[in-house]
């Protein structure tokens, strides 16, 4: 998808640091994964009350990831993710990053989670009032 074919998807804008960046000049492949769960974390942080914040917890099951283009120091990047299938306790969410100046697609993902009760840390069904969030 393009930029543009996110319209209505949660979106945050992270800027490329100098401790992202490897021997080889460009953001290390690890640092997109911290991306992918710190735009996971901000639209869950957007979107779910304080309530509901302190009543489930998520965690990651699967991460994949296919690498497109190399960011690197002094670009931004715009980071946008959107939710997918779920069944009991897993969820799907699908996060796509891309250089904002150019639109170019850095790199995709699709995560697996895992909802969690915050007071028992035991899988929890998602219910109809996540979601609504989601």
């Amino acid at each position: 998808m393009k930029p543009q074919e996110h319209a209505g998807k949660f979106s945050i804008e992270i800027r490329v640091t100098p401790q992202d960046i490897d021997a080889l000049g460009h953001v290390n492949n690890v640092v997109y994964l911290r991306w992918v769960q710190e735009v996971s974390a901000a639209h869950w942080a957007q979107v779910a009350p304080p309530r509901v914040q302190e009543k489930f917890l998520w965690v990651v099951l699967r991460h994949e990831i296919d690498f497109h283009k190399p960011a690197f120091l002094q670009d931004t990047v715009t980071g946008y993710t959107w939710v997918g299938e779920h069944q009991g306790a897993k969820f799907e969410r699908f996060v796509s990053l891309y250089r904002t100046a150019t639109g170019e697609l850095l790199a995709a993902a699709k995560t697996v989670w895992c909802l969690l009760d915050a007071q028992t840390l035991r899988p929890r069904r998602i219910e109809q009032e996540l979601l609504r969030l989601l």
